[in-house]
């Protein structure tokens, strides 16, 4: 097992590291039935960009949440879609006009219907402002079944809200990388 991607010698992900530096800061929070998920791109994202935290859960205490979302005086906003039409959630604020190093940008690693129960369940992720993609492009995650063109792995996802709220992608390039390098090394296990 290899301690830093913590997975067997044979399907290590860590030549496929690439390091990046984001202005805002990524809080990954992880459901559990991901987290041996071989397809998973989350972990491989938490290793490439430096300072972010990664903790897995699905009901999280509130105190240790609010410490999680609220870690060096950043404010948190959720990835998450618009959920206005769910009566059940509340009316989220409205995302704050700050500039990425002041932001700490809160992904859930999980399926659709996962991350959704894990909104359910901790109040303070539903209180958080939402940013929404914008245009979205097709997703290179070819080795999972997806319903959509447009639904993206957790690593692509996070990359284009990081863009998002840095104004460019650029200097996010190697995350694109190391995925893609990640999904060639994963697909050629399905062929084997």
């Amino acid at each position: 097992m290899c301690a830093t991607c913590l997975r067997a010698q044979s399907a290590c992900i860590c030549g496929w590291i690439r390091p990046v530096e984001a202005q805002a800061e990524l809080l990954i929070l992880q459901h559990p039935l991901e987290v041996g998920n071989a397809k998973n791109s989350a972990r491989l994202l938490h290793l490439c960009v430096r300072g972010s935290s990664m903790v897995v859960g699905e009901a999280f205490d509130g105190a240790e949440l609010d410490g999680l979302l609220r870690a060096h005086g950043r404010t948190p906003v959720l990835l998450y879609p618009d959920t206005a039409g769910d009566q059940l959630l509340p009316t989220p604020p409205l995302m704050p006009a700050l500039p990425a190093t002041s932001l700490r940008l809160v992904l859930l690693d999980a399926t659709w219907r996962k991350s959704r129960k894990m909104l359910y369940l901790n109040p303070a992720l539903q209180r958080l402002p939402r940013l929404a993609l914008q245009e979205v492009a097709p997703s290179n995650y070819r080795i999972r079944k997806a319903h959509a063109q447009h639904q993206l792995s957790s690593l692509e996802a996070a990359a284009r809200a990081l863009g998002q709220l840095e104004g460019s992608t650029e200097g996010l390039g190697p995350l694109f990388d190391a995925f893609d390098g990640f999904v060639t090394q994963q697909a050629s296990y399905v062929r084997a």
